[in-house]
């Protein structure tokens, strides 16, 4: 990985889930189990078929929520209320995660598919608070979720985000395809990496990788 490719670089947009935190401390499972709870709620379904639903939705939706929406009317606020009501002990405070995106130069959002209150939580509880110049949430995006291009475009429109001048890290591979496309550095944050034309990097430590840019 070149220093230099990510020089131009002026806004550093982060996903939260997953990506903010590693995935082993499974802060995200406490969020699908109430997920499929309001999906039976909701649609007087069975445990099976909703969690059936919830991943179907997912994959052709880009979220749950976005299915149920969709295909059922749902209001989106008490379903982001309700699946986000959740304990973060799980989380641990990453000082070194801290410096290295503080050191970055230029401007750093997080954009995810959860909601803005919820992001925040979990930016306190990670001891990154203060770090970030602004926090997205689904809602910020119309209630349309990531991958949608037209998602990218509202977030990045209220921003100023210039896209040519902006680098993405997410943990889902099918969000960085919009930034890809836009002009951004995309970078896939997980335990492993797939090949992907619109996968500019792939890291299992988010910081590590950071450290070798500052």
């Amino acid at each position: 990985m070149a220093k230099a490719f990510f020089a131009h670089v002026e806004t550093w947009v982060f996903d939260l889930d997953n990506t903010l935190y590693p995935p082993e401390m499974r802060l995200f499972d406490q969020i699908e189990v109430r997920m499929t709870q309001f999906v039976m709620d909701a649609l007087g379904v069975d445990r099976a078929e909703a969690d059936r639903l919830r991943l179907d939705y997912w994959r052709r939706h880009g979220t749950t929520l976005a299915g149920l929406m969709r295909e059922h009317d749902v209001d989106p606020g008490p379903y982001l209320t309700d699946v986000h009501d959740i304990s973060f002990d799980v989380l641990e405070a990453d000082a070194e995660l801290a410096a290295h995106i503080r050191a970055l130069p230029g401007r750093k959002i997080v954009y995810t598919n959860g909601s803005a209150p919820y992001a925040q939580r979990v930016v306190e509880t990670r001891g990154l608070e203060g770090l970030f110049d602004a926090i997205y949430g689904v809602e910020h995006a119309g209630f349309q979720p990531k991958p949608d291009r037209a998602a990218f475009d509202r977030v990045f429109a209220t921003d100023g985000v210039v896209p040519e001048r902006a680098a993405m890290f997410e943990d889902d591979v099918r969000n960085l395809a919009a930034p890809h496309a836009m002009g951004m550095r995309t970078v896939l944050v997980g335990p492993e990496p797939v090949e992907a034309d619109h996968v500019h990097h792939h890291t299992d430590d988010l910081s590590g990788f950071l450290s070798r840019l500052v």
